[in-house]
């Protein structure tokens, strides 16, 4: 089957599904492609950019400056944004197929794995997403309430969302006020009475997955120390073969900072942050709330690089009244889009959407929910790059979209009576955050509720 599609008679019509970097680097691969293309961005909440918005700590406002690559994407020819428009809910996925010739999924991995252990669910355990997403300001996060008045707090996981998490508990006020954290959060944080963090797990400091400059801040907080046990630092032979594996450097840098910090002298500091290792949660315990958490002690075996933790049957209790669970993401089901709940993304093969069940060609996906929660942001431009140069090889064998025209979209948006916001009206959106965060002397300060955001624009939910 043979098209005119990517000429400039033509365009090749593209939606992306998200908003967040795998969805602008998708963009950006498509504008650089050399092809003639028109791409609709559709986002569910009416602000764009994701998890750089809604992910990256808020003491972090570096990372976020990415946000200007995103912006001059953004002002292509050929480029629209639709916020507040949500993809299985507000459109399906025929609606959506009849203005686009390919589809890129690009909407990330919005949900947490479980641990699977008894107590789970009990008043007190969080997941470390809904933590994050609150004190960034996401609108349907902005109810959750998080109770800071025990003493001690575990957050379960080794990544950099355990490593933000801790930092936020530990730091004070004074260390957040001036960012963008939603002031809710703030309020909380100020009457916190967290002297105590333990983050745990469940393999050795060799297979840690922060990043020095995570780990490093820990360091260096006002009022928090942290401490770390020199037996734990102790290795096993495939883990000291992995510590000097010349291509992974990460490795060595981050145990020579715990060493230093396990070499400190007692601190004096208000709180501490105790970083532990060979550990895992077996249950936690509580009648109506969490009390306490049981933690089994393991051991590691295997091959450098393939090393498992089991358990030893070692068992120790901690009485704490919060724990947060940052074990690892996964991606939430589309209608009609295939979807692999087994690992939690979408199946595919180098991006280009196996589809066994359904009868809509020319899907693809981009980023987490792609290749699963790994990488930092900047990994997800290859991704997308690799996703984008599979859409154009099978330019030839796509169906051309019935209606090639945003005229048309914008009139059944209309019709159905969704309140979208355009790239222009998330400008206006970000002028005000901003002017709001000026009278806080802060960066900004976010709005946290859809109704908030629309009311800028003068439009009614």
């Amino acid at each position: 089957m043979a098209n005119d599609l990517g000429t400039q008679q033509r365009p090749l019509r593209v939606a992306i599904v998200g908003s967040g970097p795998s969805a602008f680097y998708s963009a950006e691969a498509l504008f650089n492609s050399g092809c003639h293309v028109m791409v609709n961005m559709f986002e569910s909440l009416p602000v764009p950019f994701g998890l750089v918005r809604y992910g990256v700590a808020p003491d972090h406002p570096k990372i976020k400056n990415v946000i200007k690559v995103y912006e001059k994407i953004a002002q292509t020819d050929g480029f629209s944004f639709f916020g507040n428009v949500q993809i299985g809910k507000d459109l399906n996925l025929h609606q959506l197929r009849k203005f686009h010739d390919a589809v890129i999924f690009a909407c990330g991995a919005q949900s947490d794995r479980r641990l699977g252990i008894q107590g789970e669910d009990l008043l007190g355990s969080h997941t470390a997403t809904e933590f994050v997403a609150w004190y960034n300001g996401h609108p349907s996060y902005k109810n959750r309430k998080f109770d800071l008045s025990s003493n001690i707090a575990i957050v379960v996981g080794q990544g950099n969302v355990a490593m933000d998490v801790c930092r936020i508990l530990a730091k004070t006020v004074d260390e957040l006020k001036e960012t963008d954290i939603a002031q809710h959060a703030l309020d909380v944080l100020a009457e916190s009475r967290i002297k105590e963090i333990y983050v745990i797990g469940r393999r050795g400091p060799v297979q840690a997955a922060f990043t020095s400059a995570e780990l490093r801040e820990l360091g260096e907080l006002a009022d928090c120390d942290p401490i770390v046990d020199p037996k734990e630092l102790e290795l096993n032979y495939a883990s000291q073969v992995e510590l000097e594996d010349a291509t992974n450097a990460l490795r060595k840098k981050n145990y020579e900072i715990l060493k230093e910090f396990a070499s400190r002298p007692k601190g004096t500091k208000k709180k501490k942050i105790y970083i532990q290792f060979f550990k895992s949660p077996a249950a936690f315990g509580g009648n109506d709330k969490l009390e306490k958490v049981f933690l089994e002690k393991n051991e590691l075996s295997g091959e450098p690089g393939k090393q498992k933790s089991r358990g030893t049957g070692e068992k120790e209790t901690l009485k704490c009244g919060l724990v947060f669970r940052s074990v690892g993401y996964r991606g939430v089901p589309i209608p009609c889009v295939p979807f692999n709940d087994q690992w939690g993304g979408i199946p595919n093969s180098e991006g280009r959407v196996e589809d066994s069940e359904h009868q809509f060609s020319g899907l693809y996906c981009a980023g987490w929910i792609k290749r699963g929660p790994s990488g930092v942001i900047g990994t997800n431009k290859p991704d997308a790059n690799q996703t984008v140069s599979h859409l154009l090889e099978d330019k030839a064998k796509l169906y051309p979209c019935k209606n090639p025209d945003n005229r048309r979209l914008v009139d059944l948006l209309n019709e159905l009576k969704i309140r979208y916001v355009s790239f222009a009206d998330w400008k206006k959106i970000d002028e005000a955050e901003i002017e709001q965060g000026k009278k806080k002397e802060k960066s900004r300060e976010k709005f946290v509720s859809v109704e908030e955001m629309l009311a800028v624009l003068g439009k009614i939910l």
